[in-house]
């Protein structure tokens, strides 16, 4: 490990605090990034069963975000509309087991955040590269939203943009690092929520990416 890397890696483990945005939402930061190399490993074996691709949404337009998940669901946009599915459109097969370290994490951070014995059923796995970036919208393809949203940012830092129930609410911008991880639900669990555009840089782990892997209660 170069001191470069060393100094980096010991940075993001001591800056660890917890944000308070509103009812039922905070940002635990720095929480996930103890753990980042297993969930690297973990990660790369989930896109080597199910690469990355960009959907296309109901509309017809490609997402800038690449997509893929693990878990008993994953989350598919296509002509037909936004929906879960227990299969992989691509190549037919179930989505890629969820890894033991997400499991832990998700559940480790809800619990933190308020929210015991979550129990995620799907993992949506962004990668976003410069330039890409996620509109304000509302997570509310789940069938109960009783389930908090577990969301956790590798890679590069992004600004999240936190909106209020209503989409003509003004957001409020949020920098998120690598490792931090953000939990809402509750009365706010259908709050509209986007992302920036990426701006490029180098991490030392993710490299020229932003990796957001978001955990939902999908049935």
């Amino acid at each position: 490990m170069t001191p470069d890397l060393f100094e980096f890696e010991e940075r993001q483990r001591c800056r660890k605090w917890r944000e308070e945005l509103c009812p039922g939402a905070v940002v635990l930061h720095g929480f996930a990034a103890q753990d980042d190399t297993a969930i690297f490993a973990a990660l790369h074996g989930v896109t080597g069963e199910a690469a990355f691709r960009h959907m296309i949404t109901p509309g017809g337009f490609r997402m800038s975000v690449a997509l893929t998940n693990c878990g008993a669901y994953g989350w598919v946009s296509d002509r037909t509309g936004y929906r879960y599915d227990a299969t992989d459109p691509e190549s037919g097969k179930p989505w890629p087991r969820m890894p033991g370290v997400f499991l832990k994490l998700a559940q480790k951070a809800a619990a933190s955040a308020g929210f015991e014995d979550f129990e995620p059923d799907a993992c949506l796995v962004n990668r976003y590269e410069p330039g890409a970036r996620l509109s304000l919208h509302q997570d509310k393809n789940e069938r109960d939203f009783g389930a908090p949203i577990v969301s956790v940012s590798l890679g590069l830092p992004a600004i999240f943009l936190w909106g209020g129930l209503r989409r003509e609410d003004r957001p409020v911008r949020i920098p998120l690092m690598h490792g931090d991880v953000m939990v809402w639900g509750g009365p706010s669990r259908l709050c509209y929520h986007g992302v920036l555009a990426l701006k490029e840089g180098n991490h030392p782990l993710m490299g020229g990416y932003r990796i957001n892997l978001t955990f939902r209660k999908a049935t």
